[in-house]
């Protein structure tokens, strides 16, 4: 006869699950967003960013790490103050508009 403990049950499905969970969703999504607020808080005059609207302008003004705002030419003599973290990508001047990393 076949005594096992329900909770013994319960842990053996619980416990893969939990860890599949956090391999496959929790881990990748925190170290993008490690990623994406490193590239943010390193954004350079002459960099390229993607804003939360979709708005793609040229860094014109990015002071210091302690001040969360960024001014953004987005067209020809038009720049645009954003916030820091309304940015969604930022590519390096030298990185081509089409390069995903």
């Amino acid at each position: 006869m076949n005594t096992a403990d329900p909770m013994i049950q319960t842990l053996t499905l619980a416990l893969p699950m939990i860890a599949i969970f956090y391999f496959l969703l929790w881990r990748p999504q925190q170290q993008r967003a490690k990623e994406l607020k490193q590239m943010v808080d390193n954004v350079r005059r002459g960099d390229t960013v993607v804003t939360a609207g979709g708005i793609v302008g040229k860094v014109v003004k990015a002071p210091g790490a302690e001040d969360g705002e960024v001014l953004v030419e987005i067209a020809d003599n038009v720049q645009v103050k954003f916030l820091k973290s309304a940015l969604t990508d930022v590519r390096a001047k030298s990185q081509p508009a089409d390069a995903k990393s």
